[in-house]
């Protein structure tokens, strides 16, 4: 049986933290930014996680189940 492929995108956009959880970027951040409040951008530079019924998901792309 061939080995599981990784996906492309979800390995660019995801990151695994010791403690097993997904790390991920906000969206929204990249254009148009004159209109948002300067605390909303702020908030929106820091990592997330992936919610618990996304996570079984993201694992599959990233081949780990």
């Amino acid at each position: 049986m061939p080995k599981m492929k990784t996906n492309s995108s979800a390995k660019k956009r995801f990151t695994i933290t010791g403690s097993g959880k997904i790390k991920r970027k906000h969206a929204f951040k990249s254009h148009i930014l004159t209109k948002k409040a300067t605390k909303r951008k702020r908030n929106l530079t820091y990592f997330g996680t992936v919610h618990k019924a996304d996570e079984s998901n993201v694992k599959h792309m990233l081949a780990m189940k």
